[in-house]
């Protein structure tokens, strides 16, 4: 019984946990990706354009 009641509850966290952790792993990526393109155009005027 409580074999059942474990295997219950990593079903329902697995996907959150990974939901989760893709959602920080995109958001470091954005940032990084960002903070790089800034780097490498930094007297380009269309970078005032962005938000």
């Amino acid at each position: 019984m409580i074999g059942t009641f474990i295997i219950i509850v990593v079903l329902l966290l697995f996907p959150i946990g990974f939901l989760m952790s893709t959602t920080v792993a995109a958001g470091v990526i954005g940032w990084a990706l960002k903070s790089n393109a800034e780097a490498e155009h930094a007297d380009s005027e269309l970078l005032d354009t962005n938000y």
